[in-house]
């Protein structure tokens, strides 16, 4: 069995599910304004080097620290149908079933929570999810850790490498699609390394390397 892992955000979506969660949050005032400030500052932050993409997972789990996990799955189920599900890019869908029709095992690889990844997961009909899954306590509520290792950077090849194990395959054989530099980890082992839309750093590191660099379009603004 091969294994064709995919990323989410700017990947198979053509947007940021983290910041537009954040503005929606913001919106509906489930978060004051000095929240969504510091949320985005992070993310800026990050996205400067100035802190790591681990660092950057951990503060944005604090935020959801004591909100019942219920409550957190059904404002993610909202948000998904109004901001995300339009999202999704057209030649993402193409090439997830181009690996389905092969018999390739389908998993998501994200950064993103598990509710938002199981949403889009049961949407293209995965066959796995890695994600960062967010600790709820006994309570219900979420307690602002992540269960297990975060998701993110050598996270995501930790956990690539567990599910190759428990498949029974080999990471040189996998495919990865993702646009982004934080990626490198992942990329770097399997054997069909794909840039999809990447950010500048990938775009220059996959051409040095040799890596494919592909367009997947943006989504067809749906009639309503």
């Amino acid at each position: 069995m091969a294994i064709a892992f995919f990323d989410l955000d700017r990947t198979l979506l053509s947007v940021n599910s983290g910041s537009l969660w954040v503005r929606r949050e913001l919106a509906l005032g489930h978060i004051s304004k000095r929240q969504a400030m510091k949320a985005m500052v992070w993310l800026a932050r990050y996205q400067f080097g100035f802190v790591s993409g681990e660092a950057m997972v951990a503060e944005a789990v604090r935020f959801i620290e004591g909100v019942p996990g219920k409550e957190l799955a059904e404002r993610t189920r909202t948000f998904y149908d109004a901001e995300v599900r339009g999202a999704l890019r057209p030649g993402a869908i193409e090439m997830v079933e181009r690996h389905r029709a092969r018999g390739d095992r389908l998993v998501m690889l994200t950064s993103s929570s598990h509710y938002l990844a199981e949403l889009v997961g049961a949407e293209l009909q995965f066959d796995g999810l890695l994600a960062n899954r967010l600790h709820v306590g006994p309570d219900g509520r979420h307690t602002g850790r992540i269960d297990g290792r975060v998701c993110f950077g050598e996270g995501k090849l930790a956990h690539a490498k567990v599910e190759a194990e428990r498949q029974g395959a080999s990471l040189a054989d996998a495919s990865f699609y993702t646009d982004s530099f934080s990626d490198l980890p992942v990329l770097e082992v399997v054997g069909t390394p794909v840039a999809v839309n990447p950010d500048p750093r990938l775009r220059r590191h996959a051409s040095k390397r040799g890596w494919k660099v592909v367009d997947w379009g943006e989504p067809v603004a749906r009639v309503a």
